[in-house]
């Protein structure tokens, strides 16, 4: 079955409002801190707080779908972002926006999980990759166009246009999802919650999957984390640090397009396997880059392109594999999935950040270890490669004796 335009563009939207929701607003900083008169910690904590309650809704979310089905879950998720979003735009003191910000993430998680359960429930396998492969680059856009926008509305009418903007976006998407009708499987009979957490736990080849998409994250998330401190004591401006994530971004959409043509041709299994083989040179790259003593930014950013190109193009196989494998209750599969990524990611940045002195070689190290979890997780997914490793070779044991 062919996905139509109106619902790529539908499932483009759902996948794309929580990061929108995350970097709109980031420019209106200073704006908002003159009009809460308060200082810069308070509304920076908004953003940790829109982190924090993207990382706990999502799994809630799931569980919600898969037992209420695709559509009334995602109808009230929408619901609750809209109105904190509406709410944010008349707030006048730092509480209002904090717990605002909380329910307004939490809201947003309810797309960010079932767009991706509902191409699973509606599509075939190989048309499902070629949906996540052709949205997921889109997502990447995501963070580098928003604050642009947001800039622009701020200029246009003030801060608090932004959260009108988002909430009315919000209530257009909620209104789709009432003409939608749910998929069969989304609202037969469930299993209990702990059978599929148990069954989910126990599959190799999504535990296997969502292991290798959550460190190939958390190496993004590393590097994102150290690089600005990096290139501050290279001496690099802070106009110089921003242009930098250009590159990659434009390196992350190629790979997306790249994997998306030879998936269609070669198939994921053997593209996936030249992807870990190239995220493996860039990541020894990058790692080499970051023991040197640099004079420049270049030895780490060019092979850090590269990872985005892998990346780009791993990302959409591990999800469609890990998910595809669980669609007796893909909504609490994309859940759980996502939580992890962004926990695992969570703590890949924090351990960069808490050695930012040395953020160079923390950067190196940590995805460095990130290469190796993910060798892990495709030994997991694929058990048939371990037994391969493991069989004797019959030939030299017969010419032994």
């Amino acid at each position: 079955m062919k996905i139509s335009k109106l619902q790529l563009i539908y499932l483009s939207a759902l996948s794309m409002l929580g990061f929108i929701a995350t970097d709109m607003y980031l420019p209106a900083f200073k704006l908002i801190e003159q009009d809460f008169a308060t200082g810069p910690e308070q509304i920076a904590l908004s953003l940790t707080v829109f982190l924090v309650g993207m990382g706990l809704g999502q799994f809630v979310w799931g569980l919600a779908s898969d037992r209420f089905g695709h559509r009334k879950t995602l109808f009230a998720g929408l619901t609750i972002f809209t109105i904190a979003s509406f709410g944010l735009a008349w707030s006048e003191q730092v509480w209002q926006l904090l717990s605002l910000r909380l329910l307004q993430a939490i809201g947003v998680c309810a797309p960010a999980v079932i767009w991706q359960s509902m191409v699973i429930d509606k599509f075939d396998k190989k048309t499902s990759q070629q949906i996540f492969a052709t949205i997921m680059p889109l997502v990447a856009l995501s963070p580098a166009l928003a604050p642009q926008l947001g800039v622009l509305l701020t200029e246009m009418w003030g801060w608090h246009s932004i959260f009108v903007v988002l909430a009315i976006t919000g209530a257009l998407l909620a209104m789709i999802t009432l003409s939608l009708k749910d998929q069969p499987k989304s609202i037969e009979k469930r299993s209990s919650i702990s059978a599929d957490l148990k069954s989910l736990f126990g599959s190799r080849e999504y535990m296997g999957n969502v292991i290798m998409y959550g460190v190939a994250s958390a190496a993004f998330f590393a590097y994102l984390t150290g690089m600005p401190e990096i290139m501050s004591q290279l001496g690099y401006s802070a106009k110089d640090i921003g242009l930098s994530f250009i590159p990659q971004t434009v390196a992350f959409m190629v790979g997306g397009y790249a994997g998306k043509k030879l998936v269609a041709k070669l198939g994921d299994d053997a593209v996936l396997k030249q992807l870990l083989g190239l995220e493996t040179v860039a990541i020894l790259m990058v790692f080499v880059a970051c023991q040197w003593e640099l004079s420049s930014v270049w030895p780490i950013l060019l092979p850090f392109c590269l990872l985005a190109v892998a990346n780009g193009a791993l990302y959409p196989i591990v999800v469609n594999r890990a998910l595809s494998s669980a669609a007796h209750c893909s909504a609490t599969a994309a859940g759980l999935q996502n939580s992890l990524q962004i926990g695992v990611s969570s703590l890949a940045s924090a351990i960069v950040a808490a050695f930012a002195v040395l953020a160079q070689s923390a950067v190196g190290y940590v995805i460095l270890g990130c290469l190796a979890v993910m060798w892990i997780g495709y030994l997991i997914a694929n058990p048939a490669v371990t037994e391969e490793l493991t069989i004797p070779d019959n030939s030299r044991v017969v010419s032994d004796e």
